[in-house]
């Protein structure tokens, strides 16, 4: 080995420094807090991605209703987002979800921190959807079935 950090094949230069970094952190319960402003950094691309996804998934296809659609569902989004960074940052697990979203995918800490706001923002306990797959919750909520 040559001391440098091992990356895999497509890995984003950025998320190579970002786990670099992490080798020299305290442990896990101490990082709370400590990716705040990164996420912060990222809430407006989620907030239009979040409203893209919510008026195409109401608007089917509608100028008009799209039109319509876009002040609620930025609304919407804005208030998943904060949820989605507070969540995050609550959770201590900053640094595998920026991981996760720096890949372009959401893996298990991500889909966690999702379903504990899908909950909060229906007004159940955090904990609510926790046994229920993502891929399931995501069905139920467009309608579509397995």
């Amino acid at each position: 080995m040559d001391g440098r950090p091992h990356r895999a094949p497509g890995a984003s230069p950025l998320l190579a420094l970002v786990l670099a970094l992490a080798t020299l952190l305290p442990q896990p319960a101490a990082r709370a807090g400590l990716w705040r402003p990164l996420l912060d950094l990222m809430r407006p691309q989620l907030e239009q991605r979040l409203t893209a996804i919510c008026v195409e998934a109401v608007a089917d296809r509608q100028p008009v209703l799209a039109s319509q659609l876009e002040k609620p569902c930025n609304q919407l989004a804005a208030s998943a987002s904060r949820c989605l960074v507070k969540e995050t940052d609550a959770s201590g697990k900053g640094l595998a979800v920026l991981g996760e979203l720096l890949q372009k995918e959401l893996g298990p800490e991500g889909e966690r921190i999702v379903k504990r706001c899908v909950a909060r923002q229906l007004g159940l306990p955090a904990t609510s959807f926790d046994a229920i797959p993502l891929r399931q919750l995501t069905q139920r909520f467009s309608g579509r079935r397995p």
